[in-house]
């Protein structure tokens, strides 16, 4: 394949990683424990461990989940937020040959049986908080060794602090009921009187199982080998050399980990790519506390912040955000959803930093394309391949359509998934024969091999024959002042098939329907215009901060009626 757009490359940055260097994701973090012992690994509440103390607590975590006799490659699912020891049983797991599996802490108990049954866990290691939940299912999955964390978990006596006052003050513990669990302390005890055996891992091993809607909905996890993890922390690593390289240099990369680790965008960007360069990963374990997250950034200079565009935006309407300290800041990453312009026009003013808007999925481990980490202001496209990264864009027969077209974006290269977990059926779906994984994203190359996402395909508006897509139209929405927030899905019509939706939260009150509706007629061709207008509170996201159109789509036909009504 012509691989055009490397001449589009920044320079620095590599056509090709050799990943080569690493037998397995067990052997980079190895590799870090010993070049950076000494630095500062991680920092949640204050508190700090370093990559020697999350190397020998690893260590002992693993040493105890080798003595439960699990077979080789278990699956140990991890159920937290970002706290302390989330990073330390991601290695603990992978260092005794066993296999990551992420679940949201938010998982209802419904979700969770799912999950834990569909990937055969047999251990988990869960925050108090949500032990509840597991205690509702546990007897109907597999789990049969389970580690109880709190949140003062490696936080020496500061630690009793913190879960006095989540239990007892915050409340944040309800009652639960599992009588053959261990707390976290038990097991690194048992752990530390015995020895880790190294397992042989190779780059074919299984790392994590990721779970995803993927291209259908249908839960399943994306199998994510030791090879497809470490190609992608290689490539994103390689992908930052124009800033790394830049003067001043900085020595320790201090990462903003808001984002929540069991999600493959802050997994690989902020804990294992951390790992790999010696950065200092802060910990946020509530980033929806915007005022705390603010607080908790005011004691550092920090250097790189990736993050979803609800996020940042969310940032930067409060107050409070304006009087943080930028001038260390070298790399603002945007993903997990389109980057609005009238956004990420206002956090380079504020911060001096561009937004690098970049793609990916967790099928791809996550990064597949990004824009130079060095650019100089937004461009509204998600950047170029990655290292070692194949685009095609295809049109619905798998053939490539000429430049500058639209069709389905697909990948090929060392990052992307093995296949779904034991389900080969939704793998043929996504996987073409010469090895392209069919994203389900609808996008257009330009010559210079940029990519410009117009939008998923299930999430295109039909109207009267023409082709709407919602992020175009949430764009020019969130332009106006008087938005903080706004999502667009397809309604059913008698006149036109379908008509636009549009759901928003004010950022002035005094913003109505019909204001709206003139901005849009100026900015939009008419059939891409709302039809109906509805003002909520909120919309609903995804922990990560995705704004969830499907549930906006999937209202009951009666609630859509009333809305668009009342609109």
């Amino acid at each position: 394949m012509d691989k055009f757009w490397l001449k589009s490359y920044p320079a620095g940055v590599p056509a090709e990683i050799d990943s080569t260097q690493y037998g397995s994701v067990v052997a980079l973090l190895e590799d870090a424990f010993s070049r950076f012992a000494k630095r500062d690994a991680y920092v949640c509440m204050g508190k700090r461990l370093t990559y020697a103390q999350v190397d020998a607590l690893s260590l002992q975590l693993g040493a105890w989940l080798q003595g439960c006799g699990l077979a080789p490659g278990a699956r140990v699912a991890l159920m937290m937020p970002n706290v302390l020891t989330y990073p330390v049983a991601i290695a603990a797991v992978l260092r005794a040959g066993f296999t990551v599996v992420n679940v949201n802490p938010l998982y209802t108990a419904r979700e969770l049986k799912h999950q834990l049954n569909d990937s055969g866990a047999s251990a988990i290691i869960i925050l108090e908080n949500f032990a509840t939940t597991l205690e509702q299912v546990v007897r109907e999955t597999g789990i049969r060794h389970t580690v109880v964390v709190s949140m003062g978990d490696l936080m020496g006596v500061k630690g009793k602090l913190v879960n006095f006052i989540v239990r007892n003050v915050k409340k944040m513990v309800p009652a639960f009921s599992l009588p053959d669990a261990i707390p976290l302390a038990r097991a690194l005890a048992i752990g530390r009187r015995k020895t880790m055996k190294p397992v042989a891992q190779n780059h074919d091993s299984i790392a994590f199982l990721q779970y995803t809607g993927g291209t259908t909905g249908v839960s399943k996890g994306a199998t994510l080998s030791h090879g497809n993890i470490i190609a992608n922390v290689l490539q994103s690593e390689a992908w930052l050399q124009p800033v790394l390289n830049k003067e001043p240099k900085v020595e320790q990369f201090v990462i903003v980990c808001a984002l929540p680790l069991y999600h493959i965008f802050a997994l690989t960007a902020c804990c294992l790519l951390g790992t790999r360069t010696g950065g200092l990963n802060i910990l946020i374990p509530n980033p929806r506390d915007v005022g705390g997250l603010i607080k908790e950034l005011s004691r550092f200079r920090i250097n790189m912040f990736p993050a979803v565009n609800t996020l940042y935006n969310g940032l930067l309407n409060h107050p409070a955000f304006a009087s943080l300290d930028f001038s260390a800041l070298k790399v603002s990453n945007g993903g997990g959803m389109a980057v609005q312009k009238a956004v990420a026009d206002r956090w380079v003013k504020l911060t001096g930093c561009p937004i690098s808007e970049g793609y990916g999925l967790s099928e791809t481990s996550p990064c597949a394309t990004c824009n130079p980490a060095d650019m100089t202001e937004y461009n509204g496209t998600i950047g170029l391949p990655f290292p070692s990264t194949e685009i095609a864009i295809l049109d619905d027969n798998g053939a490539p359509v000429p430049i500058g077209e639209a069709g389905e974006i697909a990948i090929r290269g060392p990052q992307v998934m093995v296949g779904y977990w034991n389900r080969p059926d939704e793998t043929a779906k996504v996987m073409t024969p010469d090895g392209f994984f069919k994203s389900g994203d609808v996008g257009i190359m330009d010559a210079n091999g940029y990519t410009r996402i117009i939008d998923r395909k299930k999430d295109m508006i039909l109207v009267s024959g023409f082709n709407v897509y919602p992020n175009e139209v949430e764009g020019v929405v969130a332009a106006h002042p008087g938005v903080l927030e706004c999502a667009c899905v397809g309604v059913p019509d008698a006149t036109t098939g379908e008509a636009v939706k549009l759901f928003v939260v004010r950022r002035d009150p005094a913003l109505t329907a019909e204001q709206l509706m003139d901005f849009c007629r100026e900015q939009l061709t008419a059939y891409k215009k709302p039809k109906f207008i509805e003002f909520r509170t909120d919309l609903p996201k995804t922990n990560v901060g995705k704004i969830l159109r499907r549930e906006l789509r999937d209202e009951p036909a009666s609630a859509r009626q009333s809305a668009a009504e009342a609109a």
